[in-house]
């Protein structure tokens, strides 16, 4: 699955894995609104990555 991903794609895989998971050690770990705050960067991170192949492939 991975075969198919280039260097950027993969990294930016990894930070919003590495968000997600941020945000539920934070939250587990009773900081609810910044747990809150950091996972809205999981979507914002991963529509980036989007936007980056939508004007590679133009």
């Amino acid at each position: 699955m991975f075969k198919k991903f280039n260097l950027t794609d993969k990294l930016l895989f990894i930070a919003a894995m590495a968000s997600l998971i941020y945000s539920e050690v934070l939250f587990f770990g009773g900081n609810e609104t910044q747990a809150i705050f950091v996972g809205l960067w999981v979507p914002s991170i991963l529509c980036f990555g989007i936007y980056l192949n939508l004007i590679k492939n133009k």
